[in-house]
């Protein structure tokens, strides 16, 4: 088999991933397009070891370990990354990455810009106290 197919299909595999990352919202679709690239990353670094231990008469399949050293690491990323979102979802009740890129530190998307207080009624729907903006605590 020619070098080209494993890369072509890498290629295409890393810029579906690319593009997941860049449009999707969903913070688990975003992980999963980052698992994709990982994949293509590996698929390139098997491939061009065993078409260079063709051409060289000593083998020590250095793409083979750093195929297994990536999957390692991709396993505690998705690991890592799935209790991030699981703990944000519960918090915030979304994963929608632009709602939670609102709710960053120093940004109020809830409250208005002027610094006109809330009204009972946006307090109400906001869950959030009039002029100091902090979340009530509710058990």
């Amino acid at each position: 088999m020619h070098l080209a197919y494993p890369a072509v299909l890498a290629a295409l595999l890393f810029c579906t991933g690319l593009y997941g990352v860049l449009a999707r919202r969903n913070a688990i679709l975003v992980l999963m397009s980052v698992e994709l690239m990982l994949n293509a990353v590996n698929l390139n670094l098997v491939a061009f070891d065993v078409w260079l231990s063709k051409a060289a008469e000593e083998t020590l399949h250095s793409g083979q370990a750093l195929t297994l050293f990536t999957i390692a690491i991709a396993a505690a990323e998705i690991g890592i990354g799935l209790a991030i979102v699981l703990a944000v979802h519960r918090n915030r009740g979304t994963a929608d990455i632009d709602k939670l890129r609102d709710t960053a530190e120093g940004h109020e998307s809830d409250g208005s810009d002027d610094g006109v207080p809330l009204t009972a009624e946006q307090d109400a729907r906001s869950g959030q106290t009039g002029r100091t903006g902090k979340a009530e605590a509710t058990a």
